[in-house]
């Protein structure tokens, strides 16, 4: 149906050229990879990537350079293991490790998720109080109940066209480059050869970087939206389908991760740039408030920088936060086979809404914590790169089994990728805890 649609809207522009078609056929089609693209650019990627560029300037663009094809590689296969079986990644773990492992690998992943969600609505309140003035606890508690809300009464898809919009804000950080003097081989030469710290700082900032960049609720969120998608649509799993539409399909997850991923990984480059060449060429090498965060965006949009970081923050949270909750809540409902879906309604999956009402709500302790909403999201950053690694062998391990997977297991470069990006972040959380 939805490819009939597109063909009758390109049928009523006579004008448009074959490319412009085959354009709008191709942005018709972007889906989970998109939004998980956008998702990954919350509020504790720009504190990381901001902190980043603040402690190491150039230094620090050489791990996106890196990450881009680890993550594409790595979302392509949690992407492929959902459409391929018509199960989200927790279910198809069950079918090859024992129970107390998944159990293990879901609860590490609701305490990452509830961490990350508790930092995020927090940022979204210290985002609201530079527009405001006051009220960072009384906004942080209204961002978490309206998120609340919005998750289990509304559909995601329905409120997900309209929030993610405000994430075009942060194309301000692309901006800087055409309007700050930006020594561009400079640039080249540190992406190339940067300078290597060897510190426990330096680890760190990678094992964050990586873990805001390769993130584990990533890998639950859009193998389960190629699930509720192929219902929705009434689509079979890609092993019950004609070999034309299955390559069709492979395709179309192939763009949309491509696309998705590339997207978040541009706008990722452009915040450790913008940072890097503001706050770290002013001697700033420590973001420690939104504030300082936000006067990286002063060189284009001046006194505005508030207003700009803010709606970033505010937006790019308010789209992230149901893709943390409901991650958390599609692995504990495939885990214990309740019913899910969030465009469901809640007394069709208690238990899925249960789940991610509970991460709500226990995130609301971290707004408590004594770490500053900037500090809390680089942290959660950090324990997203140690939590991924475990759960990315696993989904290696799965996704090259043929009894699974059939004859659309991952393809060589998918998984030698895949395992490159686990043995990367492996090393650099040891290197971590050694140094």
């Amino acid at each position: 149906m939805a490819d009939q649609a597109q063909g009758g809207l390109l049928s009523e522009l006579p004008s448009a050229t074959h490319t412009k078609r085959k354009l709008i056929v191709g942005l018709g089609r972007l889906g989970p990879g998109l939004i998980t693209g956008a998702a990954d650019d919350d509020p504790s990627g720009i504190a990381t990537y901001s902190q980043a560029g603040a402690q190491f300037g150039l230094n620090m663009l050489w791990p996106m350079f890196i990450a881009y094809p680890l993550m594409v590689a790595v979302q392509a296969v949690s992407a492929r293991v959902g459409r391929v079986t018509g199960q989200g990644l927790a279910h198809n773990l069950k079918q090859v490790f024992p129970s107390w492992l998944v159990i293990l690998l879901v609860g590490s992943l609701f305490v990452a998720n509830t961490i990350n969600i508790g930092a995020d609505i927090a940022a979204m309140g210290a985002a609201a109080q530079l527009l405001a003035g006051r009220g960072q606890m009384v906004f942080t508690l209204l961002f978490a109940a309206v998120s609340l809300l919005l998750q289990v009464f509304i559909p995601y898809q329905r409120y997900v066209r309209v929030l993610k919009w405000l994430t075009l804000v942060l194309l301000s950080y692309i901006a800087i480059a055409f309007t700050v003097n930006i020594d561009w081989a400079e640039v080249g030469h540190r992406l190339v050869l940067p300078k290597l710290y060897g510190t426990s700082d330096w680890v760190t900032v990678i094992v964050a970087v990586f873990g805001t960049t390769i993130s584990p609720y990533l890998f639950f969120w859009q193998s389960s939206e190629e699930v509720e998608i192929m219902e929705v649509k009434d689509k079979p799993p890609l092993t019950e389908t004609p070999p034309p539409a299955a390559r069709r399909e492979l395709r179309r997850m192939g763009v949309d991760t491509i696309v998705g991923m590339g997207v978040s990984n541009l706008i990722a480059f452009f915040i450790i740039l913008t940072t890097a060449v503001t706050l770290h060429a002013r001697g700033v090498t420590d973001v420690q408030t939104s504030a300082q965060a936000a006067e990286a965006l002063r060189p284009v949009v001046g006194p505005w920088a508030f207003v700009i970081f803010s709606l970033g923050v505010i937006g790019t949270g308010l789209l992230a936060v149901p893709v943390l909750a409901g991650s958390t809540g599609y692995a504990a409902a495939e885990t214990f086979n309740w019913p899910k879906g969030l465009e469901k309604s809640f007394t069709e999956c208690r238990g899925f809404y249960g789940a991610i009402i509970l991460s709500m709500v226990v995130a609301i302790g971290v707004v408590f914590s004594p770490l500053d909403p900037i500090k809390a999201l680089f942290w959660s950053a950090v324990i997203n790169g140690v939590i991924a690694v475990p759960i990315m062998a696993a989904m290696m391990l799965l996704a090259s089994r043929r009894d699974e997977m059939g004859v659309f297991v991952a393809t060589r470069t998918q998984l030698i990728l895949g395992w490159l990006a686990t043995a990367v972040m492996a090393g650099a959380a040891v290197a971590m805890f050694v140094l």
